[in-house]
């Protein structure tokens, strides 16, 4: 059985640049990626481990059709993308797929949960110049060094998906074999944004998976539209997922929004269940991994007690004023047991893999391998924006 290579954190992000189709920009990702992609899907335990096994039994086969189903009549050119990047990396794509249906597959076969402590923080700081977003991207230890960044133009022949979408344009970084917009990612409309699940209690297949949704926002032009892209209405989000966004075109005043998204709730239900809290001017705001306003229940556990620590890690910090401010509290490791950037020793089951801060007054992106109290960024990225003449 391949184990996880013992390479140390690694100061390297690598970046593809790609135009073309959904189809050839996945094919160009998986192609450049294939070693990672390759390497990652050998080790990762919840796929090799769970997800696979069920994927063979009868139930897990039909959660399986359902749910790509539901994608393909939704989101048909993000499973070609998908596709892409399985024949480039040459790799099955069942296997991508899994992986993007992630937890629903147990929960709604086995009933089974995962209450393990894999999340992310976010922090928001609205203040007069002083306007950031800033985001630890916490994963399984398996993720750690199989990450990259996505820099896709895709243009297309005619209007694809629900949303009749026919250009898309955006830079996320990705984890290794998964579609583009799950961790932090910014688009050519100026949506700047980050991921934080949630694990509800109770999942549903046939429905869509929040990988998908959160794919779908790299093409939202507006407020308005990623919230419609966040309620799916007709069909409805599988698993919960927090997103923390803004958008830098706006009019007026700088807003920063979180939205709690929830699965769609009940018999019948076909839309995702949505609670949006606003940051305004002189306010700022921390999210973690567990819901602060929907009343959904939760897996608990780890994840929430873990939540909840770093919650109280935050609110001992002074109100974050400066960039300096955001990288101190997402390299603080107080908590020795459930800290905001994540690492204590090799066999730490969740690391914190990267680091983000976007800059919306600078309209910045640096990225941090190492705690940014302690170390540079390894590479400032540029948010570049639609030109008006476009």
């Amino acid at each position: 059985m391949p184990v996880v290579e013992k390479i140390g954190r690694r100061s390297c992000v690598p970046i593809i640049y790609t135009r073309g189709t959904h189809y050839e920009v996945g094919f160009d990702v998986g192609r450049t990626f294939s070693g990672l992609i390759q390497n990652f899907l050998a080790t990762y335990d919840l796929l090799n481990k769970e997800y696979l096994p069920l994927y063979e039994t009868e139930a897990g086969r039909k959660a399986y059709q359902e749910t790509l189903d539901c994608v393909r009549q939704n989101f048909p050119q993000y499973v070609k993308e998908l596709q892409g990047t399985a024949d480039g990396a040459k790799v099955p794509f069942h296997k991508l797929f899994l992986l993007h249906m992630d937890e629903i597959l147990p929960n709604t076969t086995a009933r089974k949960s995962n209450p393990n402590p894999n999340g992310c923080s976010t922090v928001c700081c609205n203040y007069p110049e002083k306007e950031f977003l800033g985001h630890t991207e916490d994963a399984l230890a398996e993720i750690l060094n199989n990450i990259y960044f996505v820099s896709a133009h895709i243009i297309a022949d005619s209007p694809q998906g629900r949303w009749k979408v026919t250009e898309e344009k955006f830079t996320s970084l990705c984890y290794a074999g998964h579609l583009p917009g799950f961790t932090m990612s910014y688009n050519h409309h100026g949506l700047v944004y980050s991921v934080n699940i949630i694990k509800a209690k109770t999942l549903a297949s046939g429905k869509t998976p929040r990988h998908f949704l959160t794919r779908a926002l790299l093409a939202g032009e507006n407020f308005a539209r990623a919230q419609q892209i966040l309620r799916d209405a007709g069909c409805g989000a599988g698993d919960g997922v927090s997103i923390n966004m803004t958008f830098l075109r706006q009019e007026g005043d700088r807003l920063f929004h979180n939205a709690e998204l929830a699965p769609a709730a009940g018999p019948g239900a076909a839309e995702s269940v949505l609670s949006v809290l606003t940051a305004s001017p002189h306010e700022h705001m921390f999210h973690a991994n567990k819901y602060l306003r929907l009343k959904v229940p939760e897996v608990g556990g780890a994840i929430v007690t873990s939540s909840d620590r770093r919650q109280a890690a935050f609110m001992k910090f002074p109100v974050p004023r400066s960039k300096e401010d955001i990288e101190a509290i997402l390299g603080d490791q107080s908590d020795r047991e459930f800290s905001i950037f994540r690492e204590e020793s090799d066999d730490d089951y969740v690391k914190t893999v990267a680091v983000g801060i976007f800059d919306c007054v600078a309209r910045t992106w640096s990225i941090y391998t190492g705690n940014p109290k302690t170390s540079e960024p390894v590479v400032v990225l540029p948010i570049q924006l639609k030109t008006e003449s476009r």
